[in-house]
């Protein structure tokens, strides 16, 4: 770690529009010897709307002055405005597991971007339904392990996955292949990222790409989204679409739509460890 990352922090505010956010935040850090590096801000409706703001900041001994921060910032300017925030210190590396079944592209680009350094967390293990990937896992020294799923033993399972993943600060279904239990959703609220083809008109069962091969689709896409009880109904967070002709086979369509699949996912996992997302509701603010 070197000093500038121990030392920058970001701040993620939503709260209702009014006069004076932005001057009463950055005059708050000014006064506490912070140096804003970034600021992105949006604004619902001109007036009266709902205001959401990231902040990043640098401030030397951040470490030992976070619970100070915290608490006159708590006191001297969200209590005013009646704030809801977070602050998150660079410094304080995120902990990602992945599930995932058989097939292999979205995990890989996970892996192999967080091998490059392109993904700033740690990986603390993956789980599968399936020994298929076992050893493309280990070849990145991450755990592997194995929790078979079926339709009789879905609490039993779910119960174990929550207990190999505690400590995560965060779930990524790289092509998880099995529907995740409600008791399991809500004790990992907002905290699993999900990815999805997205197809319109939208196919499911297991072989979609055959399915728009034979529909004729002239777009194929994919969506990530944070998972909620309801199926694929949770909060986008990245999506991306890519043309395709009349000329395509099913495996062409197939090769291409994992190309999606796999940028849009790696997208919005870096995003959310950039704590550059806001969850409002059933929607999201991105700030790029």
């Amino acid at each position: 770690m070197n000093m500038t990352t121990a030392n920058t922090a970001r701040l993620l505010i939503t709260c209702e529009d009014k006069p004076g956010i932005v001057q009463a935040v950055s005059s708050f850090l000014y006064h506490q010897g912070a140096n804003i590096t970034a600021l992105d801000q949006y604004a619902t409706e001109a007036q009266g709307g709902r205001y959401f703001m990231r902040v990043e900041f640098e401030l030397d001994n951040l470490q030992s002055r976070k619970d100070n921060l915290t608490q006159t910032f708590a006191s001297n300017v969200a209590e005013r405005y009646s704030m809801q925030w977070r602050l998150a210190l660079v410094s304080d590396v995120k902990k990602v597991g992945i599930l995932v079944s058989k097939v292999d592209h979205a995990l890989l680009e996970l892996l192999w971007r967080h091998a490059r350094g392109g993904l700033p967390c740690e990986i603390t293990k993956v789980v599968s339904n399936h020994e298929t990937l076992r050893e493309s896992v280990e070849n990145f020294g991450i755990p592997f392990e194995v929790v078979p799923v079926n339709k009789d033993n879905k609490r039993e399972a779910y119960a174990e996955i929550d207990e190999l993943m505690k400590g995560n600060d965060l779930l990524v279904l790289a092509r998880y292949m099995q529907i995740l239990d409600e008791e399991f959703v809500a004790k990992w609220e907002m905290k699993v990222i999900n990815i999805h083809h997205s197809f319109l008109p939208a196919f499911v069962g297991a072989n979609p790409y055959k399915q728009a091969h034979e529909k004729g689709v002239k777009l194929i896409g994919a969506t990530a989204h944070y998972v909620t009880a309801d199926l694929d109904q949770g909060p986008i967070i990245e999506q991306d679409v890519e043309r395709v002709s009349h000329d395509f086979t099913v495996e062409q369509l197939r090769e291409l739509g994992q190309d999606v699949e796999r940028n849009v996912l790696a997208r919005a996992v870096k995003w959310h460890l950039e704590d550059r997302i806001i969850v409002d509701g059933n929607k999201t603010v991105v700030f790029q």
